[in-house]
């Protein structure tokens, strides 16, 4: 696989690498789009944590975890984000960090419907252990890896870093959502040695929130929504429900590519007036399955941080939650 990985970014002109994705997307706004910054309960500031596990039976293969602060600013009429993302592949030998400071101008149609434009700068750095790698020519046809290669792997670059640009849009009544964002706008060089692009990654999203019984003192409320992202050749969909009663709540998700169809996703969570918690596990369903890889784990945190001053225009429009 790392061999493989080595390939990829080595020699390829044109990349179909994808970014990480995670399966609770709105429990990580900014990651999702950067639109969403500012965009917390009553514009309040709103710490997250995503942690996600893919495929733990066949080693700790890929481990992406995101950290994110936003918060709304009345005096720039929008939202400041900051957000920090670690990926590893193949037990840490292919790493991706990034940084990224991000604004968000929200701009308030009616009472009831608001546009938020948001615009994302990242420092994106790739690192690479090549003495961990193996090569065609280490490899006997009878004894396996045993030679030395001849690589001349010491002169080879051991990380990449550039800059990476993103953008977005969200808007959102009290009970419907939509938006859209592309990322890598730019589409850097990412190649250790030859050129190869970063492939723009772009993302649709859907959905809308549904009462129940509003009546009741604990409301049920059912969210159907649907997600879209293309990555070069590469295309995905998401579409499943969630379903919020009182502080509980628990979501069913299909997730395929055009010719594959990968997985199922269960999750549950609790939502409370300062923090919101979820954990999702992805039920593969392709030929993976048969290679115990596990699926994938998945854990959210978000803390929301008391508002110091209530801004005067800022309404509160709810947003999806996981």
């Amino acid at each position: 696989m790392i061999f493989a990985v080595v390939c990829f970014f080595s020699s390829q002109k044109e990349s179909k690498a994808q970014d990480p994705a995670f399966s609770q997307f709105y429990a990580n706004p900014l990651y999702l789009n950067p639109a969403f910054s500012g965009s917390a309960p009553k514009g309040a500031p709103r710490g997250n944590l995503n942690y996600r596990d893919q495929w733990p039976g066949i080693g700790r293969t890929y481990v992406t975890t995101a950290v994110s602060y936003d918060q709304y600013v009345d005096k720039i009429g929008g939202g400041l984000g900051v957000m920090f993302v670690n990926d590893r592949s193949g037990d840490g030998n292919l790493q991706v960090n990034t940084a990224s400071l991000i604004y968000a101008y929200h701009l308030e149609v009616s009472r009831k419907f608001r546009i938020n434009a948001g615009f994302e700068a990242t420092y994106r750095r790739m690192d690479l252990n090549w003495d961990n790698l193996t090569f065609g020519d280490m490899i006997d046809p009878k004894y396996g890896f045993i030679y030395n290669t001849q690589e001349n792997i010491a002169n080879n670059p051991s990380y990449k870093q550039f800059p990476d640009f993103s953008t977005g849009f969200v808007g959102y009544t009290e009970n419907f959502y939509f938006g859209f964002a592309a990322h890598h706008l730019t589409q850097p060089n990412q190649g250790f040695i030859s050129e190869s692009e970063l492939p723009r990654k772009i993302t649709s999203h859907i959905g809308g929130n549904i009462a129940l019984n509003k009546y009741s003192r604990n409301v049920t409320t059912i969210s159907p929504n649907f997600l879209y992202q293309r990555q070069q050749d590469f295309q995905q969909f998401n579409y499943g429900v969630y379903v919020n009663r009182g502080p509980i709540v628990g979501g069913l998700w299909a997730r395929h590519s055009e010719e594959n169809f990968d997985s199922f996703i269960l999750m549950a969570g609790i939502i409370q007036e300062t923090f919101k918690f979820g954990y999702s596990y992805d039920i593969t369903v392709s030929e993976l399955k048969n290679s115990n890889t596990l699926g994938a784990h998945e854990l959210s945190f978000t803390y929301f941080l008391p508002c110091r001053q209530k801004s005067k225009s800022y309404n509160t429009i709810s947003c999806p939650q996981f």
